[in-house]
């Protein structure tokens, strides 16, 4: 074999050597998708065991921390719910009226009883009594907070129920959310403090009865917040919680006004824009009418003579039947409050002779 022919077998044998090193080296090193495929399938694996193990340590996606936060201010109504107890509603058991002291009892020993300090606190243009030193509201007119109408109020048999002084946290409610542990000093003060009252539309505070925020709210919904700020404000006041869904009822409501404040004294905070009622002006107009003509003035002397006397006939036969000891009484019956010619009225249940006993 000559020279030539040597070196060229020679440089062959090389370049295959090199060849085959060269694919040795391929196979045994993964492509740079599969180190990426692994180490995300190892991210993924780790990522998960930290889910199962409960832990709050890992990190929230960046999604996540996108999303806004809502932020409560401090001070807040929203701030004050978020500091009430959650807890489920106590059993009734042992309820009544009286657990929570005489019905208007002059706590603050002014001379006058609550109903009448709340009255003359929330009406305007009132007129008194004769002869209770500026305590019995004889007339007056109340801004609605529930309703958002305007009142105009008569005291009498027959209308003074058309304004009634509401706990804005019901005695019942407030009873079965912690008031049973409260003594017995502590609950008739809750039931006549101010704080917890408001002069309202009748009919509403019937409707209301003793549901919480989450079975009724004011028809006035420009009053909700203020509403339930209030109700807030009294829970936090006497230590009693809420339940899970009056919670989340108040915070429902306080999402449209998150700044709103807990009221810090008694009565309406924010003043009201009522709407005028027309008919029961012209319900008075078309009643004066008639007494100013000579005509029709006896005719209606007369109407009411009859009924006058038939309101006076089953006063004295009910009188004879039943009788009360006193309004505890009245109350455990489920009667009051009683007004004149009413089974079982008597003067001795009507302190101010108003005609509307144990109210």
């Amino acid at each position: 074999m000559s020279a030539d022919a040597f070196r060229k077998t020679i440089a062959l044998l090389a370049s295959a050597g090199l060849l085959l090193s060269l694919g040795a080296c391929s196979a045994s090193t993964p492509s740079s998708a599969d180190a990426s495929s692994s180490a995300s399938s190892s991210e993924t694996n780790r990522n998960q065991s930290v889910a199962d193990d409960g832990s709050s340590d890992e990190k929230p996606s960046a999604q996540a921390s996108e999303e806004p936060e809502l932020k409560v201010p401090e001070g807040s109504a929203l701030d004050v719910l978020e500091q009430l107890p959650v807890k489920g509603r106590a059993p009734k058991t042992g309820y009544s009226r009286d657990q929570f002291g005489a019905a208007w009892s002059d706590v603050d020993h002014n001379g006058c009883d609550t109903r009448n300090d709340i009255l003359n606190r929330d009406m305007s243009d009132k007129t008194y009594k004769e002869g209770t030193h500026d305590c019995v509201v004889a007339s007056g007119v109340l801004n609605d907070p529930y309703t958002g109408k305007r009142i105009d109020f008569t005291r009498g048999q027959d209308t003074s129920t058309a304004v009634q002084i509401d706990h804005v946290v019901a005695l019942s409610n407030a009873w079965q959310t912690g008031a049973q542990q409260l003594s017995e000093t502590t609950r008739t003060q809750f039931a006549n403090d101010p704080y917890n009252l408001l002069a309202v539309d009748g009919p509403a505070n019937q409707q209301k009865s003793d549901g919480d925020a989450a079975t009724w709210l004011p028809s006035n919904k420009s009053f909700r917040c203020e509403y339930v700020a209030r109700q807030i404000g009294v829970k936090k006041k006497y230590d009693l919680w809420v339940t899970q869904s009056e919670h989340d009822a108040m915070k429902n409501v306080l999402s449209s006004c998150p700044t709103q404040q807990v009221p810090t004294d008694g009565g309406v905070v924010t003043p009201l824009e009522v709407q005028e009622s027309p008919e029961p002006a012209q319900e008075s107009a078309q009643t004066t009418e008639p007494t100013q003509t000579a005509e029709p003035a006896p005719v209606q002397t007369q109407e009411p003579e009859p009924a006058t006397a038939q309101t006076q006939e089953p006063a004295a036969t009910t009188d004879e039947n039943v009788t009360y000891k006193n309004c505890a009484a009245v109350r455990a019956a489920g009667k009051a409050p009683l007004y004149r010619g009413d089974p079982g009225y008597s003067s001795k249940l009507d302190r101010d002779g108003d005609g509307i006993a144990c109210e």
